[in-house]
């Protein structure tokens, strides 16, 4: 049984926003508009510096750029 009291390195989740939004050639601004997201909360998911997933911006996120939730999220051990 997996716990994590016991293991010490569980592995770490990683937004690949950034990776995104480049192929598609969209700014950190226009997906802010878009998803109708203040720009300070693009720019963590756009750096990796989210703390808590917000499943709404998520899904705008998702429907602007035409991807899926695992487009973007992305499970490292």
């Amino acid at each position: 049984m997996k716990s994590v009291f016991v293991i010490n390195d569980y592995g770490k989740i990683h937004i690949h926003l950034k990776e995104m939004m480049e192929r598609q050639n969209i700014t950190r601004n226009q997906l802010s508009i878009s998803t109708n997201t203040r720009f300070e909360v693009i720019n963590k998911w756009y750096h990796d510096e989210v703390e808590r997933l917000d499943l709404d911006v998520l899904a705008r996120m998702c429907y602007v750029l035409d991807c899926s939730p695992s487009d973007i999220i992305k499970y490292e051990e």
